[in-house]
């Protein structure tokens, strides 16, 4: 037996620290989530006469890092921020999560539901991406 011990310490997850919103964004967040509330609901209502898919609730909040989620009991969430994106980029992020009500992932399914109403999607997601949160 060694005459020393080897001592494992347990690893600790690090939780992480919430930044809190700063008195701008909050403001912003005032201003334009009812903006965004509307431009979503319109676009919605346009898209989704050709995909004809059910969904429960939208919500408008205040992201960080995304544009749009959509969870599996069918619930749509948009960062208020879309109201300051282009037309066909906000569009854009409103396929892009209608479709995930059909496919929960990015397979070739996916992107060929996205193609039917937007098929240029390639190049607006690239320009979706020249216009970083967070």
């Amino acid at each position: 037996m060694p005459w020393f011990t080897i001592v494992r310490r347990k690893r600790v997850p690090r939780r992480r620290v919430a930044r809190k919103a700063t008195a701008k964004s909050k403001v912003e967040f005032k201003e334009l989530a009812p903006v965004a509330r509307t431009l979503v609901h319109e676009r919605l209502a346009h898209f989704n006469q050709h995909y004809n898919l059910k969904y429960k609730k939208v919500f408008i909040r205040n992201t960080r890092t995304r544009w749009g989620t959509c969870s599996a009991l069918g619930n749509l969430s948009f960062n208020y921020r879309i109201a300051k994106l282009p037309s066909s980029l906000q569009d854009y992020v409103v396929v892009h999560e209608l479709c995930h009500l059909a496919h929960l992932n990015h397979s070739k399914d996916f992107w060929s539901r996205v193609a039917e109403a937007l098929p240029n999607w390639k190049h607006l997601r690239k320009e979706l991406q020249k216009h970083r949160l967070g």
